[in-house]
């Protein structure tokens, strides 16, 4: 479907919701909804490494402007507000977040979705960066995620295992439970262009669905985010497209 025919809807609310995730701890989130009865398919957007800029609210309202209930939890709520602009806080933050309280959490937004009144009972997930690598580890741990978008998602081949990182997501792959798009670009340093061909050559190996999408010249990471050096317009107006071909295809 095009841009222009795809619907849109002009009306929908937004706000800060809690959400129980692991352990039974309060986390906000950002939930926008198209209004109307809708039904209507649900989407996680799993923010960046940044956290949740205003970028990733945006994002979410584009989401719902064509039809999507989206709810963005806050993964870094228990740490309260970083700065962003502290690559030092922002690298350390991402590595310290355990992937047990990350999939907790978004199984939390799983069970937001579930009491709106319009959801659909289908659910997309979809992040970048760090939240890129989150999207694929969700995908292989539920069975409640019927499509995933992993948006140049860093670390899924990782450096070295840790406590809070104890098994390698490339190593999920045979669990991947949904259809996968992966969007890449060839200069990024991680996910570089052999993170990507290995990542594929598991999807092959365990007869996975998916679509990746390399794009060449100049897009390297970060090319989505339009408030960084690093957005390239025309790539991430193609990358677009696909996000909601892929969403329509597997959540309508």
């Amino acid at each position: 479907m095009n841009a222009q025919a795809r619907p849109a809807y002009g009306e929908m609310m937004a706000e800060t919701v809690n959400v129980v995730g692991q352990n039974g701890d309060l986390i906000s989130a950002y939930l926008v909804k198209p209004m109307g009865a809708g039904p209507y398919p649900g989407v996680i957007l799993i923010h960046e490494a940044f956290g949740m800029v205003e970028h990733t609210m945006e994002q979410a309202r584009k989401f719902a402007h064509h039809g999507f209930i989206t709810i963005a939890p806050d993964l870094y709520h228990r740490e309260g507000l970083g700065d962003p602009d502290d690559m030092q806080v922002v690298i350390q933050r991402m590595q310290s977040l355990s992937d047990a309280q990350v999939l907790g959490d978004m199984e939390g937004a799983v069970t937001a979705l579930r009491t709106v009144a319009s959801f659909s009972g289908k659910i997309g997930c979809i992040g970048h960066c760090s939240g890129g690598r989150h999207t694929v580890l969700l995908a292989c741990n539920s069975r409640n995620v019927h499509a995933a978008v992993d948006c140049y998602g860093g670390r899924i081949i990782p450096d070295e295992l840790t406590p809070a990182k104890p098994k390698a997501v490339i190593d999920m792959i045979p669990a991947l439970g949904c259809p996968l798009l992966g969007l890449f670009g060839e200069l990024d340093a991680n996910p570089s262009p052999a993170h990507v061909a290995r990542l594929e050559e598991e999807l092959k190996k365990a007869k996975k669905e998916y679509e990746l999408k390399m794009y060449p010249a100049d897009a390297g990471h970060g090319f989505f985010a339009d408030y960084r050096p690093s957005y390239r317009q025309e790539v991430a107006v193609d990358g677009w497209q696909r996000i909601f071909d892929f969403f329509d295809k597997y959540l309508r």
